[in-house]
């Protein structure tokens, strides 16, 4: 449904850190780094329109707002797993221990994770 999404972090330093960890745990590839933006995932072109893209731009700390957060396709549960352990390894906070979220469906398996600007994300899997 999405093809890309851009978030603020107050501190470039402290989110690339974690963002390069989460990422890595869910297999995304960090594809731009500069002064002021990280990038993560593919863009999408002509050729692969299935791609998606994660901006992380410097800005102000982002405004609290308790149900905003974004989720991360993650290939398997070991992947949500190492998710999570990376993020609290690297500047995170544990939002949700990874585990089964029956509210959604019998096999939602997620973990969610605030970044050190306040950004919540998560990771789910989808499979059993």
């Amino acid at each position: 449904m999405l093809d890309h999404v851009s978030i603020t972090v107050s501190d470039i330093g402290a989110a690339e850190v974690f963002y390069d960890a989460i990422m890595a745990a869910l297999g995304i590839p960090k594809v731009r780094r500069s002064e002021t933006r990280l990038g993560y995932g593919e863009r999408c072109d002509g050729e692969h329109p299935d791609r998606s893209y994660l901006s992380i731009k410097l800005g102000d700390k982002p405004e609290q707002a308790y149900s905003r957060h974004w989720c991360f396709k993650a290939p398997d549960r070991a992947a949500v797993d190492a998710f999570w352990k990376a993020g609290v390894a690297n500047g995170g906070t544990d939002d949700g221990p990874p585990g089964i979220r029956e509210v959604y469906h019998p096999t939602y398996y997620a973990a969610f994770l605030i970044d050190p600007s306040g950004n919540r994300v998560e990771a789910v899997c989808h499979r059993g």
